[in-house]
């Protein structure tokens, strides 16, 4: 096996484990009143114009009818609202409630607390923490840029 090959194997390995152990290990979700589905959802509708579930579909990369069933829910629980579509398209759009926001943000601040404890753990200073999270941007933007997503970072 090359070097490359090794390294492609430990990198894979590594971004497998901090996916399965990143969300159980910033502690129990006592508080979080939304699922992951809405939280990932609403942090995306958060950042940007309103989306139709097709480009919902597209930016998750999951079928339509899985995007549809979470946007329901979200209806439902009053998270977010159908729009018509400010560009004058027939599809409609959706975006996040003030109540959803207000939702996300909680729940956030105890994503965040999770996440601050995790960086305690590992002993990372100020400027480590700064140097992984330059490489995780760059990492996933060059994954947006790869899959064609157009991802809010604003």
């Amino acid at each position: 096996m090359s070097e490359q090959d090794r390294r492609l194997g430990d990198l894979e390995r590594e971004l497998t484990l901090l996916s399965r152990h990143f969300v159980a290990a910033r502690g129990p979700r006592i508080g979080q009143g939304l699922d992951r589905s809405a939280y990932v959802l609403l942090t995306r509708l958060e950042t940007g114009d309103p989306l139709t579930l097709k480009e919902l579909a597209h930016t998750f990369q999951v079928d339509i009818s899985t995007i549809n069933r979470q946007i329901s829910a979200m209806l439902r629980n009053g998270l977010v609202e159908r729009i018509a579509d400010p560009e004058g398209g027939v599809a409609r759009k959706f975006r996040p409630t003030a109540p959803g926001l207000e939702r996300l943000e909680a729940d956030r601040a105890i994503s965040r607390a999770g996440t601050a404890r995790l960086i305690e753990a590992s002993g990372w200073d100020s400027a480590r923490t700064g140097q992984f999270l330059a490489l995780l941007i760059e990492f996933n933007q060059g994954i947006e840029k790869l899959e064609g997503l157009a991802q809010g970072r604003d």
